[in-house]
């Protein structure tokens, strides 16, 4: 209701993914850049580690969009699938014939169709978002697909988008043999204050958004200490913020406008990943730079 009004010719702080919204700020870019990197040169089984609402999703989103084209894909939104389902939803990605049976039958089947593709120069990704959310005997069916090869070559890629609690589970016994599996692990760490203030003027331009600064810089401090770091926070935040200087008909949004839109919010805290995870990326590009 407020484009008009800031001259705006799209919401800038809608929360569902759009590539034309991906802000590689915050090690966002360069994190896309090398799970593309990974999955291309057959790493085999990765996993990115973000918490609620720092943006997992809209990473997910565009390294399908990368790697389409370049690969045939198989994305799984919704974890809570059991060995079978999970094998069924594969099939069906691939257009591949229903192998009935058990899971080793179907598993055996799915190899040689996958080695038929290897043939043709075709490279499958599976990706999977809310991975932190999955059974243990799906996780387990995982550690099996990543176990699928072609001589030297790795028949699958498998990409884990999870919350921290992903973490927590791969570190438990049950699933120590998965966890040894995973070549590369990436965490999505909380935006900076100035990286939060750069987010914002980011998704004002992607938007359309052509004049002098939106937001004050009193605003952008209160917006960024109540979304601590979160994007989606900083999304819901933002948009509360815009409708209060629009509805006081204001064409600049101020600290008490904010205020306001952080009054209508109650978050709490994020944390941030352990430093363990922080260092991941450049570990990355050490071994691969």
């Amino acid at each position: 209701m407020y484009l008009q009004h800031f001259g705006l010719t799209a919401p800038p702080f809608r929360i569902t993914p759009h590539p034309a919204f991906f802000f590689g700020g915050g090690r966002r870019g360069e994190v896309l850049v090398a799970l593309e990197y990974a999955v291309l040169h057959g790493e085999g089984l990765i996993k990115v580690v973000g918490e609620v609402g720092s943006g997992k999703t809209m990473l997910c989103r565009m390294l399908l969009e990368r790697l389409a084209g370049g690969a045939d894909l198989v994305f799984i939104p919704h974890p809570l699938l059991e060995r079978n389902e999970i094998l069924d939803a594969i099939a069906t990605e691939l257009a591949l014939p229903v192998q009935q049976g058990h899971g080793g039958a179907r598993i055996r089947s799915l190899q040689l169709s996958l080695i038929e593709r290897f043939g043709r120069g075709r490279r499958v990704v599976i990706v999977i978002d809310e991975a932190h959310a999955m059974p243990v005997v799906s996780l387990e069916t995982i550690r099996l697909l990543s176990n699928l090869d072609h001589g030297h070559e790795k028949l699958l890629q498998i990409v884990l988008f999870g919350q921290p609690e992903l973490d927590g589970r791969l570190a438990s016994y049950a699933l120590r043999q998965l966890s040894e599996r995973i070549t590369h692990s990436f965490a999505l760490q909380p935006l900076h204050r100035d990286e939060l203030s750069s987010y914002v003027e980011f998704r004002l331009r992607a938007a359309g958004y052509r004049g002098a600064q939106l937001f004050s810089p009193a605003a952008l401090r209160q917006i960024a200490a109540a979304a601590s770091g979160l994007t989606r926070r900083a999304n819901i935040l933002a948009d509360k913020a815009l409708l209060a200087a629009y509805a006081d008909g204001a064409y600049a949004v101020t600290a008490r406008h904010a205020r306001a839109a952080v009054a209508d919010c109650a978050y709490r805290h994020a944390a941030r990943l352990p430093r363990r995870l922080a260092g991941a990326l450049s570990a990355f590009w050490r071994a691969h730079g």
